[in-house]
């Protein structure tokens, strides 16, 4: 039985054994949801000095960049080049944008999101079928923190179906019916606009269109569909915790519930969901082969008690075993010189992914880990 936040039970709490009761339910948080809880468990309850650390920019309107796509087509090299300036400055300066008029119709992003929805508030048996902690050989799994057990990371409010779509592509039958046609045609538009993002983000860096695609940036594809119930006591834990993508680009479709906070200048600010538009944003593989010109920035997502939140979140990059190759990956050769050395080590992306998945969303960003220290 999981103990709530009261006083009485804090001489009994056992961290562990309410982390394993969690996840025997095969229900998620979702489930605590379902079975009417008032207050929060005292697992899911973060250190007010981790929630507090930064303060929330008191600027309503002061947010990430928004990058207008609709004439990337035009054969106008002055067109072209103001978009990959945004995109330049973007990712230099935030590591996050929104797009709007990439191409795909706001109904598939709607279908999307009403698809996952439905999945986390279908049937529990259904659910429970996909319900694993084992990902390395699974193209599908459905779960409640996939850094569940970790001793530095705190327990999150949320639920999450993953799916694997490159390179190993799963058989249609291995996922959820509920979602199953909308979440491959999305899937689909997405790989297509990443196609895209990866020449403007080659060309931002001064490099061919086809540098990071040829460097295999777009080879593997996961997507992660996340639901955030409605909180009964939002103020003391997160949706997300403060973390950073292990990604070359992340492509993140969310509902207009809000919630998204992105870490810049030391505070904390509010991403305004903006309708028919994607976020983008910058990963550690893609800070990493920039050299650090680029970068993945911590960012975290809010509780609240009004509704649940539903995003997506399309990473580029490989996954676990087998599918993870033995590429090295290091700062690009045309980005680094005399003056400005390579700031990390040779690595490949399963060493950068293992790293990741043992220390869990800590706030800490992985390549820490990796970094040269002159």
């Amino acid at each position: 039985m999981l103990s709530t936040n009261s006083a009485e039970t804090e001489c009994i709490y056992d961290r562990e054994s309410e982390l394993r009761a969690l996840d025997e339910t095969k229900s998620g948080v979702k489930g605590l949801v379902d079975a009417g809880v008032e207050k929060l468990p005292r697992i899911f309850i973060h250190e007010h000095h981790r929630l507090n650390k930064y303060s929330v920019c008191s600027e309503p309107k002061f947010s990430i960049p928004v990058i207008d796509l609709q004439s990337i087509d035009i054969k106008d090299a002055s067109v072209r080049g103001r978009v990959t300036d945004e995109v330049r400055n973007a990712c230099e300066k935030w590591g996050f944008f929104q797009v709007v008029n990439h191409g795909i119709p706001l109904t598939v992003l709607d279908d999307m999101i009403g698809g996952i929805r439905a999945f986390h508030e279908g049937d529990l048996e259904m659910k429970k079928q996909f319900y694993n902690r084992e990902f390395s050989n699974k193209n599908v799994v459905y779960n409640t923190n996939f850094d569940l057990y970790k001793v530095s990371s705190s327990t999150n409010w949320r639920d999450s179906l993953n799916v694997v779509l490159l390179p190993r592509r799963p058989d249609p039958e291995e996922l959820p019916a509920i979602c199953r046609d909308i979440l491959l045609d999305y899937t689909e538009r997405v790989q297509a606009l990443g196609g895209i993002l990866f020449e403007l983000v080659s060309e931002a860096l001064g490099l061919n269109p086809n540098h990071l695609k040829d460097m295999g940036c777009t080879d593997g594809f996961l997507l992660e569909g996340h639901y955030f119930p409605a909180c009964p006591e939002p103020e003391i834990t997160l949706g997300t915790s403060d973390h950073s993508d292990s990604s070359f680009l992340t492509v993140l479709l969310q509902d207009q519930m809000g919630g998204l906070q992105v870490l810049h200048e030391n505070q904390w600010v509010n991403v305004t969901p903006i309708k028919g538009a994607l976020i983008i944003n910058v990963g550690d593989m893609l800070q990493l082969i920039s050299n650090g010109k680029f970068v993945s920035v911590i960012h975290r997502v809010r509780a609240n008690n009004t509704d649940a939140r539903t995003s997506i979140a399309s990473f580029f990059r490989t996954h676990l075993p087998p599918e993870n190759s033995s590429r090295v990956y290091s700062p690009i050769k045309e980005l680094i010189s005399e003056d400005n050395p390579p700031k990390y080590q040779e690595i490949t992306i399963k060493d950068l992914v293992e790293h990741y998945y043992n220390k869990g969303l800590n706030g800490v960003s992985a390549l820490e880990f990796f970094s040269i220290n002159y």
